[in-house]
């Protein structure tokens, strides 16, 4: 029988790779085929996305993660310190700062940016400056938080296979 610790082990990483994968899915096909559009095209569809994206599933995994991460790491604490917990507080951290402090930090007032901004009132140089001034910020701390994760992952997937004592 799987116990506390173990089960909120497997969610927690769970919703990592979770997050893991969204970021990364959009760094290496959904950022790239968004670039390929219209400026008013890019704007209407990131618009669409970002208020799409707002959703309990998503919040799940996305509040899901700096809940899980922390408790898995205080529920790994113990005497002696065991190498998984030492995964866990570095997968928890880096999670922490490079994926939910740069989304708070940037991703968000970007898209904040963007969503009051109207387009049907623009005109095609606004788009164009409202384009330029999202686009490139926006991929960059997507690019940030998809490194992050996917090295937070990876700390996780070593305390998971990691003993738990030493």
């Amino acid at each position: 029988m799987p116990t506390f610790q173990t089960i909120l082990l497997a969610c927690a990483a769970t919703t990592t790779a979770l997050m893991a994968g969204l970021f990364y899915a959009y760094f290496c096909s959904v950022n790239p085929g968004l670039h390929r559009l219209s400026d008013t095209e890019y704007l209407t569809a990131m618009q669409s996305i970002n208020r799409a994206i707002l959703n309990p599933i998503f919040f799940i995994s996305f509040i899901g993660t700096p809940i899980l991460l922390p408790m898995a790491t205080w529920f790994h604490y113990g005497n002696p310190v065991s190498l998984r917990f030492w995964f866990l507080l570095t997968a928890t951290l880096i999670y922490l700062f490079g994926v939910l402090g740069v989304t708070i930090a940037g991703n968000i007032p970007l898209n904040e940016a963007l969503d009051s901004f109207s387009i049907q009132k623009a005109s095609m140089d606004e788009i164009a400056a409202q384009r330029v001034k999202f686009e490139a910020p926006w991929n960059t701390w997507n690019t940030i938080r998809t490194v992050a994760s996917v090295v937070a992952l990876v700390f996780v997937i070593m305390a998971c296979i990691s003993p738990k004592a030493d």
